[in-house]
């Protein structure tokens, strides 16, 4: 359950907001200003005006979308008005760049006038390659998308009407293919008449179903013709029937399509379906039935609904990011019902393909399967753009509203490397840590951010937190706070009943270190001593430190406890950095200052183990400022010395070196030049010399290359210990390292046993 005050910090939190408008080319020199303002700017504004095409290729217009409302019809929230709606309209920007690069600007208008409203947006059209009409209440929606879309010689679409028509069409699709009907042969009942049902008639007719089939119902139930009182939109698809409520309606149906409010369709209603009932219960958060309910009364009924914690989610991000991104890379004029038809297709194959295991996992489950509990791809399935987006694309070049024809294989392969795998990448940790009951000790209990990320802890289902501190201290923080204490342990060192034993076992592990049991009875008041002693009694699985004390003051009382593998020989560091889609793993960048080939060998070995458990495949570059034996400097023959080391007792890896960075990342430079390499593509685990070299990188990427980071993840202990970055880490940092603990704690339960 999100709490306000966590949605409000999430909003409020450094930069306000969720979006901001980031420069795309250089602009350090006065050449560049030259070039970027006047008066180069000159050059690209009269090429446009003698060939309005050419905005497409000097500005950013192929990939801006206008997020435009007037608040009217807020989901859930109702007519909020303009101001109010304005997080919702950058939210739905952040989903437009984060499921398809796709940039936004969201443009709230202060009218409830659809002419003014209409008006306004055709003014708007230099600026954009398409727009998105959201939370606009019907009837005026659908005017005004009408209006626009017969005026404007951009793609003009209402997400709220189309979105769940498309997406919902293709779970139809699939539903009836499981249960063997015909899809001109079934009888729907639809609830709800606003703007996603009344397009969803639209679409399904589109798709196949007939008119005479259909019985839409309101809030005051069946429209039937001739009841006199519907807008024009719903007297289109009044019914000939004797129906008049929605109970009566439902009994013999096929299929059940709820746009309306939770609760609405009781356990009887659904007995009196059909065989096999397809059931849609859409409505959000609260369906027209719940889930439970629904399989309590029919166990042969294919169930969907908008929430993600049940199978078959009907979710819009399934379409419009995907949607705009075919429409705009065709710089298509429209999105027809040609395209609309091919998005809903592109689902139905894409939903019968075997699933990857990496989209399994980002779920926390085996596999998925085509059957009664999936008959719609997950959002973050990332093979949604390539098969939507280039089926959008050929529709629009098929039905010649694109302005570009482009050659459908080559965009696939630009779409995948577009996007990349870094936004699957944390997703998948945290859904294989959930669930699992796993206990993390955090010995830095007090820590406000630590608080915070132990109720997203919880609420995640990531891990059983235990904060190890003052107890009285954190409770009174927790109060201030308004956190709640729900499946969160607190741990006293100075009132734990399991102090003495601790102590005992901690002399036992250090009496030959020179600690004496006074020492050892002092030193484990310590709550990063006492946490790792959790961790090695078993009465807590891993533990997550380091926000309040850095890397060394982290490390060694730890380690003191926990030893390393016993497979490993070192410990190392490593650094998930994620640069325009593209993931490079670093290492080693906090632990081993000095090294020689051997242990580079260790540091190697242990990032392909752990780029596995992110499902990457490792490629590994051993790096040096020389390439393949043009120096003889000891540097250099260290890091050759270290690859043949790794190749003898690895030889499954793939990995090669000596090399400088640019060879290692860059195919065409290695091709050319280094053809005899064994590197086939870029490598995405860089292993620097030393670890100068390593950190130094890895912050100058982050300062200057715009770079996301993930870490320091450890490498080699024997119990999971994961690194918080002293004083920087935020909470989502906190709660992403937590995933990675607990994962590596379920690696390490399996392999023993």
């Amino acid at each position: 359950m999100i709490k306000k005050e966590d949605a409000l910090h999430y909003h409020s939190k450094g930069r306000k907001g969720k979006i901001e408008v980031t420069p795309t080319k250089e602009c350090f020199t006065q050449r560049d200003l030259s070039l970027a303002y006047s008066p180069g700017v000159a050059h690209p504004c009269l090429d446009i005006e003698k060939n309005p095409q050419d905005a497409y290729e000097y500005t950013a217009k192929g990939n801006l979308v206008g997020v435009i409302s007037n608040g009217t019809a807020v989901l859930g929230l109702g007519n909020i008005g303009p101001l109010a709606s304005k997080p919702v309209m950058e939210g739905k920007g952040v989903l437009f760049k984060k499921f398809a690069d796709i940039d936004v600007f969201d443009i709230e208008l202060n009218t409830q006038d659809a002419d003014e409203f209409i008006r306004t947006v055709q003014l708007l059209e230099p600026t954009f390659g398409g727009i998105n009409l959201e939370d606009i209440k019907a009837p005026e929606c659908f005017y005004i998308e009408e209006q626009l879309q017969k005026t404007m010689n951009i793609p003009v679409f209402h997400d709220d009407q189309h979105g769940t028509a498309i997406i919902s069409g293709a779970a139809l699709i699939n539903a009836l293919d499981i249960i063997g009907k015909d899809i001109s042969k079934i009888k729907i009942v639809i609830n709800g008449a606003g703007a996603a049902a009344i397009a969803g008639i639209r679409h399904y007719l589109d798709l196949g179903v007939v008119q005479e089939n259909i019985i839409m119902c309101d809030r005051k139930g069946v429209i039937y013709k001739g009841r006199g009182d519907e807008n024009p939109y719903k007297a289109m698809y009044a019914a000939e029937t004797d129906c008049r409520t929605l109970e009566e309606a439902m009994k013999g149906a096929d299929v059940f399509l709820g746009y309306s409010v939770g609760g609405v369709v009781s356990k009887d209603m659904l007995r009196s379906m059909a065989k096999d009932p397809i059931v849609f219960a859409l409505a959000n958060p609260d369906p027209e039935i719940t889930y439970e309910d629904a399989l309590d009364a029919r166990d042969d009924v294919i169930m969907a609904t908008g929430r993600s914690d049940y199978p078959n989610q009907v979710n819009n991000v399934l379409g419009f990011p995907f949607i705009f991104r075919g429409a705009l890379d065709v710089q298509a004029k429209c999105i027809n019902k040609e395209m609309k038809i091919a998005a809903t297709h592109a689902l139905v194959k894409l939903a019968r393909q075997p699933v990857p295991e990496s989209v399994a996992h980002a779920y926390g489950v085996d596999e998925f399967k085509f059957g009664r509990d999936y008959i719609i791809t997950k959002p973050f399935d990332p093979r949604v753009i390539v098969w939507e987006a280039s089926a959008v694309a050929k529709a629009a070049m098929d039905t010649g509203v694109a302005r570009i024809n482009i050659d459908i294989e080559e965009y696939k392969n630009r779409l995948e490397f577009r996007m990349g795998k870094s936004r699957e990448i944390v997703r998948v940790m945290i859904n294989k840590a959930k669930n699992s009951g796993t206990r993390i000790v955090f010995p830095e209990g007090e820590n406000e951010k630590i608080l915070r990320a132990s109720n997203e802890i919880v609420e995640e289902g990531i891990a059983h937190p235990i904060l190890v501190g003052n107890k009285e201290k954190i409770l009174l923080k927790i109060s201030e706070l308004n956190l709640s204490t729900e499946g969160i342990e607190i741990v006293d060192p100075n009132t734990s009943p399991r102090f003495d034993a601790y102590t005992d076992e901690y002399f036992r592990l250090r009496q030959r270190k020179g600690v004496t049991l006074v020492q050892a009875k002092e030193l484990l008041k310590s709550p990063m001593r006492f946490a790792a002693m959790m961790v090695e009694v078993d009465e807590a699985d891993g533990m997550v430190a380091g926000i309040e004390n850095s890397y060394i003051e982290t490390i060694r009382p730890t380690v003191q406890i926990l030893k390393t593998s016993p497979v490993a020989k070192t410990l190392a560091g490593m650094y998930m950095m994620i640069v325009n889609n593209n993931i490079k793993l670093f290492a080693d960048v906090i632990v081993n200052v000095d090294t020689d080939p051997e242990i580079l060998a260790d540091i190697a070995i242990l990032c392909a183990k752990q780029a596995r458990q992110f499902d990457i495949e490792p490629r590994i570059a051993m790096l040096s400022y020389s390439n393949f034996g043009n120096s003889k400097h000891p540097e250099a023959l260290k890091m050759k010395k270290a690859t043949e080391i790794v190749k003898q007792r690895a030889p499954h890896l793939e990995i090669d070196g000596e090399m400088s960075a640019d060879v290692a990342i860059d195919d065409q430079i290695r091709e050319k030049n280094y053809p005899f390499s064994t590197l086939k593509k870029s490598a995405n685990i860089l292993i620097f010399p030393e670890l100068s070299a390593g950190n130094i990188a890895y912050k100058l990427l982050q300062a200057y290359g715009g770079a996301e980071s993930v870490g320091p993840i450890l490498l080699g202990m024997n119990k999971p210990l994961q690194l918080l970055q002293m004083g920087s880490s935020s909470v989502s940092d906190i709660v992403n390292m937590t995933a990675i603990a607990v994962v590596e704690a379920q690696g390490k339960k399996d392999s023993s046993t």
